[in-house]
């Protein structure tokens, strides 16, 4: 068998071989975070209760609406660069660092504002969203991962998170074994974000590159910014729309309501790491490919489409049938009324599959404008909906929303709308189940 799997990998290039490599890095990192995360963050559910689980999920939710200020839409961009001009990695790595500083700087201060003005009595829920909110200072060392990202060296991120995630894993255990108060859960939040950059800073000069070398350019940080507003604000947006149900439940005083709902979509959302550590290994090369080979990069980028498409069904179909014994295995039976939500919402994880293609699709081709345009209008359409249903039908009514808005905003526009229809063409192929299966087999032979 071995013998056979070498042979097989020796048919491969040398770029789809690295490319392989570091998508088994990244899956590896992330079985064992989603194993952690479901281990320890199962136990806590089931300490904390519906009630006090669902305002934590609130306070969560509320700090991630206003999380894309933080990283500023670098991500992608920057990975792309560095990628195209190694050179240029200590000005453009270094930009991107003091940018997502003040970015994280501006979020506390956004949070810490807001929700003082939504809920001027509720002290807990105050403390809870700006401990929070604080772990996004920390998130500007997300630019050292950048650079790993644009070499295709995920493993080095994978060793910086993991070594931080069982001692924190252990603390949160502690926690609950000796029945500490909800704040304590935020504050070890911000603890391994805090952890987790000096991590990656620890691993960025092991492997040769130096901290003291970065530098902030005030004329890179225009270009970058010219370039990421849109992402940006698309950011804002999606979280906005993507996080309206459990921040309207939470603000309509339906904590438990939020804690079966936000149990639902913890578990429906268990694989959605799968496409963002495919879409980060594979989307420096379909950058290249792009500039050298227009219809490889479209055969390509079909086989992705492909395999969003299948990974999308084989997550949905046996979580949607098993949806009460798994619900009743994982929380027990306070949490039974989660099972049925969870039977629904696991069927709109397209959203997150064909978002994270249909934003490497726009960053590659220059289009990012349209997942501004495209976010907007799925957070007024969303709101609303949430709006009408959630008061009516409660987690269910938030559930329906979802679904409904990231029909219409990840799929139906995409045939609706010109410049957008080559896209909709990959994923109406990807619709054919049984040559979807044949050209990613193909691929592989």
């Amino acid at each position: 068998m071995l013998d056979k799997l070498t042979a097989a990998s020796q048919k491969l290039g040398p770029g789809m071989r690295q490319v392989l490599v570091n998508l088994a890095w990244l899956f590896t990192d992330q079985i064992l975070q989603m194993g952690l995360g479901l281990v320890v963050g199962l136990w806590v559910a089931r300490y904390l209760g519906p009630a006090q689980f669902g305002l934590l999920n609130y306070a969560l939710a509320f700090v991630s609406v206003f999380s894309s200020v933080a990283t500023m839409g670098l991500g992608s961009i920057v990975i792309r660069d560095i990628a195209r001009n190694p050179e240029c990695k200590n000005e453009t790595l270094g930009t991107a660092f003091g940018m997502q500083f003040t970015g994280g700087c501006i979020t506390l201060l956004l949070t810490v504002t807001m929700i003082s003005i939504f809920k001027p009595d509720e002290g807990l829920t105050r403390w809870l969203v700006g401990i929070i909110a604080a772990g996004t200072i920390f998130q500007a060392f997300e630019a050292i991962n950048f650079w790993f990202q644009s070499q295709v060296q995920s493993k080095y991120t994978v060793l910086a998170k993991n070594s931080v995630s069982f001692f924190v894993a252990a603390l949160r255990i502690g926690l609950v074994t000796i029945k500490a108060p909800l704040l304590a859960f935020a504050c070890i939040r911000l603890a391994e974000v805090a952890m987790v950059g000096m991590a990656y800073v620890y691993f960025y000069q092991l492997t040769g590159n130096k901290i003291k070398d970065l530098r902030f350019s005030w004329a890179r940080g225009k270009e970058l910014l010219r370039e990421s507003w849109p992402i940006m604000l698309s950011g804002l947006a999606v979280f906005l729309y993507s996080k309206t149900d459990q921040l309207m439940l939470g603000a309509m005083d339906k904590n438990v309501e939020l804690g079966y709902y936000a149990a639902a979509v913890k578990i429906s959302e268990v694989c959605d790491f799968l496409p963002m550590i495919i879409s980060g290994s594979i989307f420096p090369k379909l950058a290249n490919l792009r500039e050298r080979n227009y219809q490889e990069y479209l055969d390509k980028f079909q086989i992705y489409c492909d395999t969003m498409m299948l990974l999308w069904l084989g997550v949905a179909i046996p979580i949607s049938l098993l949806s009460p014994w798994i619900v009743h295995l994982l929380y027990g039976d306070k949490y039974a009324n989660s099972a049925a939500v969870l039977a629904i919402y696991v069927w709109a994880q397209f959203g997150s599959n064909f978002g994270v293609a249909r934003n490497t699709y726009f960053t590659i081709e220059g289009q990012l404008r349209y997942s501004l345009y495209l976010t907007v209008i799925g957070s007024f359409l969303n709101v609303g909906l949430n709006w009408w249903l959630i008061p009516k039908y409660g987690a269910f009514g938030a559930t329906a929303a979802t679904l409904i808005t990231y029909f219409y905003v990840i799929i139906l526009v995409n045939f609706l709308i010109k410049e957008l229809r080559p896209f909709g063409k990959l994923i109406w192929r990807s619709l054919n189940l049984y040559k979807a299966a044949s050209r990613l087999i193909g691929l592989v032979k």
